[in-house]
């Protein structure tokens, strides 16, 4: 029963979500699929957006957390409430420059913005490096749920070859507007299943209320409820959480997904009013992070002790079969929509901004098809990433986060100081990654004890630019001044 209710629901979204998108399928080529042709208005961007921010990280990741350390989950909260405020500033300038540009990717802004066609190469790059990463969240997460509802004995490599395909067909059937759609069900389906979890969760772990959950967890395992929470050599501190949140709240909106759906808005009003209602949702995290309190006290330990399964194996231990088969279906869903997304934008980025610029006279039609087959290539490298890896969802997003941050200080000095400079932005680049991935940045980190690395590494790049375009401004004048006329 609970399987079928699971398959049921999943193929009836996707089917309304087809039917939804191809209403517009032949407007607009590229602008129609990648950014639903500019024309998403506050309701369905609002769906749209929180359909990339409240994923399987806020879900089973989350919870997860709230299982295996307790107060660090409470990141949730400090991360939504910080990017919407920086959303409300940023996005209308993201919108109007896309309005202005005709611009469908992240890369294309940096290339206009800075005058150089190479920089939007590597801007490109490194926004598909992030998106992958982002996509081995959904896959793993995706994956967990066909295990565990489908085949407990289908294999790590299997079950998410099985999530990277079922992301690939949906995303290929009508493009953006698909996923607007799909974003708007499983987000009804999210609030109303978690509540209902949470509603009747206490009778399921022997508590008399949802506040005696909090104070019997807390009974159980003292210090739970504060920081560094059940663990205190995680190093997950006061510190951790409030460099983590800033770290987050810069870097969501330049992602290059968040950037492309942006553009979609109708008006800078859409953007805006998202920024105003988009933490309602934050709210959903208190009852995430009580089902993983209450998975705590019921004693569910998930396959291999993976924190990312708690809330699946408590669901499937304690609940009747259709509630495990709404709440699987759910979760499918969770994974499946944003996991579509960030493939198309990785897809539209290779498409436009790495292969384009070799081939100008590419046509539309060629674009739309490179970019649809580069998506298979990035699924099968997310399938890679995500065989074997044991690490919280929590902790694969802040890598995620990290490494787009390298391109934060391009974003935001672009619209605060217009002598930013190219060469000063490919500079921040290549430090902030240092910071990130060389042994010898070990010298560097230890002077931010405790601090989320990816805002170090921000901060350093962000030094750089801004001492080293004045520099290049200058170099360049002289330049000028020297050739020849």
């Amino acid at each position: 029963m609970a399987l079928g209710i699971t398959i049921l629901l999943v193929v009836l979204t996707i089917a309304g979500s087809v039917l939804y998108g191809s209403r517009n399928r032949g407007l607009g080529g590229v602008t129609e699929w990648a950014v639903g042709g500019r024309r998403m208005g506050t309701l369905i961007f609002w769906f749209l957006n929180a359909g990339e921010i409240y994923t399987t990280f806020a879900v089973l990741g989350i919870s997860g957390y709230a299982w295996a350390y307790g107060a660090p989950a409470y990141l949730a909260f400090l991360s939504v409430s910080l990017t919407a405020a920086v959303g409300y500033w940023l996005t209308p300038h993201i919108w109007q420059a896309g309005k202005k540009g005709g611009f469908i990717t992240q890369a294309d802004f940096f290339a206009h913005h800075y005058q150089a066609r190479w920089l939007g190469v590597i801007v490109g790059l490194a926004g598909i490096a992030a998106l992958i990463v982002y996509v081995q969240i959904q896959i793993t997460a995706l994956a967990l749920v066909l295990r565990l509802s489908v085949d407990a004995d289908i294999s790590n490599t299997a079950s998410a070859i099985a999530a990277a395909a079922l992301m690939l067909l949906f995303v290929m059937s009508a493009g953006l507007r698909s996923a607007a759609f799909a974003a708007a069900v499983k987000d009804i389906l999210m609030v109303v299943i978690v509540v209902a979890l949470c509603v009747t969760v206490a009778s399921h772990v022997g508590a008399s209320s949802i506040g005696d959950i909090f104070t019997r967890v807390q009974d159980a395992y003292p210090g739970i409820g504060s920081l560094p929470g059940r663990d205190a050599d995680s190093g997950l501190s006061t510190v951790w959480m409030m460099t983590a949140g800033i770290n987050v709240a810069l870097g969501t909106y330049v992602f290059p997904h968040m950037f492309q759906l942006t553009y979609s808005a109708s008006d800078t009003w859409a953007v805006r009013r998202n920024a105003v209602f988009q933490p309602l949702y934050s709210l959903s995290y208190f009852f995430i992070i009580l089902l993983g309190f209450g998975a705590l006290l019921a004693g569910t330990m998930p396959p291999g002790g993976d924190p990312n399964a708690v809330l699946l194996s408590f669901v499937a231990d304690r609940y009747p079969a259709w509630a495990i088969g709404l709440f699987a279906g759910t979760a499918c869903l969770l994974a499946l929509v944003p996991g579509s997304v960030l493939l198309l934008t990785a897809g539209s980025i290779f498409a436009r901004n790495v292969v384009r610029p070799v081939l100008p006279d590419l046509s539309d039609r060629s674009e739309l098809l490179i970019s649809r087959a580069s998506m298979v290539g990035c699924a099968a490298v997310a399938v890679y990433l995500t065989i074997g890896a044991n690490q919280s969802l929590v902790d694969i997003g802040l890598n995620a986060y990290a490494s787009i941050g390298m391109l934060a200080p391009g974003v935001f000095l672009a619209f605060l100081w217009r002598k930013t400079n190219a060469f000063a932005v490919l500079g921040g680049i290549a430090t902030g990654y240092a910071v990130l991935l060389l042994p010898a940045a070990s010298a560097v980190l230890v002077w931010f004890p405790e601090w989320e690395k990816g805002l170090v590494a921000m901060a350093g790049n962000a030094v750089v630019v801004l001492v080293l375009s004045p520099l290049f401004n200058a170099l360049q004048r002289k330049s000028n001044v020297q050739a020849p006329a």
